[in-house]
């Protein structure tokens, strides 16, 4: 069923895009990916004062179908966590401006009718 363009409701919907896509253009810097904290165990011996060797960390990310690992310094990490933090923000973003898409669509155009509509 088409609905007016200007009805409440596509309005909230359109409204809710915009501000939606304003976040998108100040997102920053984005990476895919995750970082690993590795540790090496250290050989038991009395001298050692710590059980193991590190942290270490490693971002590992998928690129032309191959997993990449970098090693990256202690102070690259946090750089690089909040690089991955807003990729997984902007994903989320442009889920829900999918989902206000098809619903917004729907409301303003009209379809198909349907044979035999079910109740």
């Amino acid at each position: 069923m088409a609905a007016s363009r200007s009805s409440p409701e596509t309005e909230r919907l359109r409204r809710r895009f915009e501000r939606l896509a304003g976040r998108i253009g100040k997102s920053g810097w984005i990476l895919l990916g995750t970082i690993h904290e590795r540790r090496i165990p250290r050989p038991q011996t009395r001298a050692a004062a710590t059980s193991s060797y590190g942290p270490y960390y490693q971002w590992t990310f998928r690129q032309k179908g191959r997993t990449v690992t970098v090693n990256l310094s202690a102070s690259q990490v946090r750089a690089f966590r909040r690089a991955i933090e807003r990729q997984r923000t902007l994903e989320a973003i442009l889920g829900e401006m999918r989902s206000l898409s098809r619903s917004y669509l729907e409301a303003t155009t009209r379809g198909v009718p349907k044979r035999n509509p079910r109740l």
